[in-house]
């Protein structure tokens, strides 16, 4: 649509130009050949509308012209393909156009193209990205400040928000979340059908993932060894939240007590309780498997793996500021002033699991 607006914007121009031509040339002629030409085309428009066949809609250019026309004859007695009032209509719609051309604002200026091109690449190549993961992802990694609504002005769609868990659970976690783990299983299913169980430890604090391991056959045995693989001797966690399921059985209670930890156990039906976990649960769904079709276990741990490292070293959480639960010190970015790319650096890109995500960095050019 935008590229056709000025292929119509040069074509009325050139109606118009014509319009004016056939005018001018018709002032050098004489009196008695406008007349007989005059007559001709009212002979011809009187048969047309005898055999009553349906007009077609005004083109810009005709309209521009018989309102030009209407201030130099008396066009009321004239008019016949058009009632009057539409005539006014076009003469006060012309004038609507012309006052907002005159009156438009300036505006901000537009962010250079090669940031412009460089949000829409990043948007395309990370489908399930939102506004303020870009926004953050081009202020930590390449040292661009742009608000996330500047950004989502040059995405293709704009991505649903999800929901807060309840006042009361989110508070207690907040307060504690530097000491709090958060524990969950959830099944994914094999290109054979088969159904393998994904165990997650989620360090609340600093949004990490402290553990995982994939099971086709979870107990309460090998749960309570995940805990043992994972929590040391001098550990700084105090409590630990799961669900009410039957694989965290009393023998794994009994193991996380022995450890100093202390178990909070979600109400029944109120996932929103271990609210983090889920959440982590619904983002590798939402940002890996539901990409991948695992062949077996072997590859379903080869995924999980890269996807993980991305997760803890890459990939930004708004909850953090946003931030990288385990960023280096050296990728930390200088701010650059205004919306463009220093000139002696390149943008350069990473790709993660074939290329459904993309972690970026500045480099400098050669």
């Amino acid at each position: 649509m935008s590229q056709s607006r000025p292929r119509i914007l040069v074509r009325t121009i050139l109606r118009v130009a014509a319009d004016i031509v056939s005018l001018v040339s018709s002032a050098l002629r004489s009196r008695a050949q406008l007349a007989a030409e005059n007559l001709f085309l009212r002979k011809q428009l009187a048969l047309y509308l005898e055999r009553q066949v349906k007009p077609h809609r005004a083109a810009d250019a005709s309209r521009i012209m018989l309102v030009a026309l209407s201030r130099f004859i008396k066009w009321r007695r004239l008019l016949t393909i058009v009632k009057p009032d539409t005539l006014i209509r076009w003469h006060r719609k012309g004038f609507r156009l012309f006052w907002h051309w005159k009156s438009r604002a300036p505006g901000r200026p537009p962010i250079p193209a090669d940031l412009r091109q460089l949000i829409a690449t990043m948007a395309i190549a990370n489908r399930t990205w939102g506004e303020e993961r870009i926004a953050a992802e081009l202020l930590l990694k390449l040292g661009i400040r742009i608000s996330p609504r500047t950004v989502r002005r040059y995405m293709p769609s704009r991505p649903l928000r999800g929901t807060t868990g309840t006042q009361k659970w989110s508070t207690f976690v907040r307060n504690h979340a530097q000491t709090v783990l958060a524990c969950d299983f959830f099944v994914t299913v094999t290109a054979t059908l088969r159904m393998l169980y994904v165990f997650v430890v989620l360090e609340v604090g600093t949004r990490r993932i402290l553990h995982w391991n994939v099971t086709a056959h979870p107990t309460a045995e090998w749960t309570a060894q995940q805990f043992r693989l994972i929590i040391p001797g001098d550990q700084t966690h105090r409590f630990v939240i799961h669900d009410r399921d039957t694989i965290y059985s009393e023998g794994v209670d009994r193991t996380l007590a022995a450890m100093g930890l202390t178990v909070l156990k979600t109400p029944v039906r109120a996932p929103t309780a271990n609210a983090f976990c889920e959440r982590l649960v619904g983002t590798m769904r939402r940002e890996c498997l539901d990409f991948v079709i695992p062949l077996n276990e072997r590859q379903l741990r080869s995924v999980l793996r890269e996807w993980v490292a991305h997760y803890n070293r890459g990939r930004l959480h708004a909850s953090l500021g946003p931030g990288i639960p385990d960023r280096p010190s050296e990728q930390a970015s200088e701010q650059t002033d205004g919306h463009r790319l220093p000139v002696d650096h390149r943008v350069l890109s990473t790709a993660i699991l074939g290329g459904l995500h993309h972690e970026y960095r500045l480099e400098r050019a050669a």
